[in-house]
């Protein structure tokens, strides 16, 4: 008789964004248009340059002498693209070797499957609230236990709270895999290279791997605030590092995103570089050429200027989010270096609840602090990801609700 993985069993429910989905489509209002600040999706087009490479590839793709079918190159991917990140690197000070760099479809999809060369036996530590792809994907690896209605038994959560700046302490248990996203999904906090340094002490002197989400660089304002965890001295001993163009340059429907493996990563009596090569040699065949050129192109000097002007954009949104919130008398988090503002709810309601107020009476489409871990109970999360217009008129609403 066949046998299955007991681990997807014992997942609670639904993942948070198909349970979000589920009421929106239940919610039915003729009266006033749904506004959509939960899934952080982006809303604007792809950057003149972007289509323009697009364009050339798929051109060179209908002709013999310039047409591509496997990429052949060195990670899966082309030795452009990687030529380019690593020179957007170099622009930071930060030396990566262009065989560190693994091109992908999607920094959600390398954080779940970077599992796959790590024991079932290491012991997780996840901040709480947080990205709920480390904790799932986790669970079906079997690393965190057993599902108690709050916690995985496990798992080392990290609170992040207003009373520490949303900024994990060192946990006393020790962990194997500590996943750390700055900056901050779904919180907006960021870290400091001296709070990064700390991490990156700890891992090296406990053998610890840090697996850093890194896919909201790009949003970073202020000046001070480390981009990479390679910006850190001995980080290249303890840590992998995830970027996305998804939110970067727009590419949640293009799809392209890569992970950086130093070769000097060796834990557990293995070279991680060489063994993820492996991996994804053995089960992925790389992202298409017509999309490696579009990304390439998000790393010129047109491509870039562009891609920023969009950020700008989004993080207008964010401001406009958190004056309006802030001036209802709302304690409000993040939108500075972040696409996501954070905000506690009125008069400590259910955040489910208060997900189901916003829709219902305001058609607003939020998403609910709980749905990220325990001590995101009491916050609703809001994207800076919608168009200008509604942004505004979203914030009225809410503060109607009020």
């Amino acid at each position: 008789m066949i046998k299955i993985n007991q681990n997807y069993l014992k997942l609670p429910g639904g993942y948070l964004f198909p349970e979000i989905g589920r009421r929106v489509r239940a919610f039915e209002n003729p009266s006033k248009p749904l506004i959509r600040l939960g899934i952080g999706d982006v809303t604007r087009p792809l950057a003149p340059a972007v289509i323009e490479a697009m364009h050339k590839a798929v051109e060179e793709m209908g002709h013999k002498d310039t047409f591509r079918g496997y990429c052949e190159e060195t990670c899966g991917a082309y030795d452009f693209l990687r030529f380019a990140i690593r020179d957007d690197y170099l622009r930071r000070g930060v030396d990566i070797a262009d065989d560190e760099i693994f091109v992908s479809d999607g920094a959600k999809s390398d954080c779940g499957n970077i599992g796959d060369i790590l024991d079932a036996d290491n012991v997780v530590a996840v901040c709480d609230p947080v990205y709920p792809v480390y904790v799932d994907t986790s669970a079906m690896a079997g690393r965190a236990g057993e599902y108690n209605g709050t916690h995985w038994t496990n798992l080392i959560y990290m609170p992040c709270t207003a009373e520490n700046d949303f900024i994990p302490e060192l946990p006393e248990r020790v962990p194997d895999i500590i996943y750390l996203c700055f900056p901050n999904n779904p919180t907006g906090a960021v870290a400091t290279k001296e709070q990064l340094k700390l991490w990156v002490d700890y891992a090296r002197s406990h053998g610890s791997l840090i697996l850093y989400d890194g896919a909201y660089e790009a949003f970073i304002s202020e000046p001070d605030i480390p981009h990479s965890i390679f910006e850190i001295e001995g980080a290249k001993e303890c840590a992998i590092e995830f970027r996305s163009f998804s939110k970067t340059a727009g590419f949640t429907g293009t799809r392209c995103a890569y992970t950086v493996i130093p070769k000097a990563l060796e834990l557990g009596g293995g070279n991680l570089n060489a063994m993820w090569n492996r991996r994804q040699s053995t089960k992925f065949n790389g992202v298409p050429y017509v999309i490696q050129r579009a990304a390439e192109a998000t790393l010129t000097e047109a491509g870039r200027a562009q891609t920023q002007e969009t950020i700008r954009y989004y993080m207008n949104n964010a401001k406009v989010i958190r004056d309006g919130l802030s001036k209802a008398g709302l304690q409000v988090y993040g939108g500075v270096n972040a696409p996501y503002i954070w905000f506690r709810t009125p008069d400590g309601m259910d955040s489910w609840k208060f997900f189901d107020r916003l829709l219902y009476e305001a058609c607003v489409v939020t998403t609910p602090g709980a749905g990220f871990g325990p001590s995101g109970e009491g916050y609703i999360r809001v994207t800076a990801f919608g168009d200008a217009e509604a942004t505004y008129e979203a914030v009225e609403r809410i503060l109607s609700v009020m």
